[in-house]
């Protein structure tokens, strides 16, 4: 089973013959084969995360965490460039407000870290699929998916040094991905950043030849929708949240996890079909 459809806005465009299509959609979702494909298609302004971005991009998260019929997501992109962070042209524009744009610019931030929490939070796991440059907040969003596949000549950077701006929330997911220097040097430095580089500092998984990297995301997403979404669900939740806890809290509370996983209806499933050599049959409960 196939199903597409388009954002233009934080709604849903309906589904069906009788959709009008929208000419100012800039987010694409398909699903097939327990896969979301969701697609920033914004190409001739670099995919950029404008206001409309941003709540499109969080009402189809939404929409995918109460989804049961999706097991992984893959986040791609149309046109040369994957994200080009904020649309720095609609943030000027702001600075007309009798606050200078404090309030957006407030607003704006925490709208967008909230889809970078959604991402976190699903119980889905997102794989980015990258081509041409990622920068930015573009940047943040490849560090925040839990996968990277990356085409060998894609490039990113956080470039907000050299324009007075200082990229401070990719800090954030740039920093909980790669080693601190790695992080810290791609911050000072604004420097561009090979898809090498990308990999060695551990923002992206694999890198593949250009035009191969949507298919390689999607085949990767396809292997682990193959595996129990139960399983999936805990084991998302409990890696992100053990990596802010001490030591042994953290191994207190993934003994108390996989307690609760080795109940569950699937982990039944799954040992008994190793044990007795045969496929599991996934209820995912």
């Amino acid at each position: 089973m196939t199903a597409a459809s388009t954002l233009a806005s934080p709604t849903p465009a309906p589904q069906g013959a009788d959709a009008a299509p929208s000419a100012a959609a800039i987010l694409r979702r398909e699903d097939a084969d327990g896969v979301a494909l969701v697609v920033l298609d914004r190409p001739k302004a670099r995919n950029a995360l404008s206001d409309d971005m941003l709540g499109a991009l969080a009402a189809t998260f939404a929409a995918i965490a109460q989804d049961r019929s999706v097991r992984a997501v893959v986040l791609a992109a149309e046109g040369p460039v994957f994200c080009a962070g904020h649309d720095l042209k609609e943030m000027t524009g702001r600075r007309a407000d009798p606050d200078r744009g404090r309030a957006y610019f407030a607003d704006l931030l925490g709208r967008c870290a909230a889809v970078m929490q959604a991402i976190v939070a699903l119980p889905q796991p997102v794989i980015a699929a990258v081509q041409g440059t990622a920068t930015a907040a573009g940047c943040q969003l490849v560090a925040t998916c839990d996968l990277a596949v990356a085409a060998d000549d894609a490039r990113f950077c956080t470039p907000g040094v050299n324009i007075g701006l200082f990229c401070s929330t990719p800090m954030v997911a740039l920093s909980r991905n790669l080693a601190r220097k790695h992080a810290m040097e791609m911050l000072l430095t604004g420097d561009l950043f090979g898809a090498e580089d990308a990999l060695r500092f551990g923002l992206v998984n694999r890198l593949v030849d250009p035009g191969q990297e949507r298919a390689v995301a999607l085949a990767l997403a396809k292997q682990i929708a193959t595996t129990s979404a139960t399983a999936i669900r805990f084991g998302k939740q409990a890696f992100y949240r053990q990596l802010e806890l001490p030591l042994a809290d953290a191994y207190h509370y993934a003994a108390a996890v996989m307690t609760e996983n080795m109940l569950a209806r699937d982990a039944e499933e799954g040992i008994g079909a190793f044990v007795e050599k045969r496929p599991p049959r996934w209820e995912d409960q």
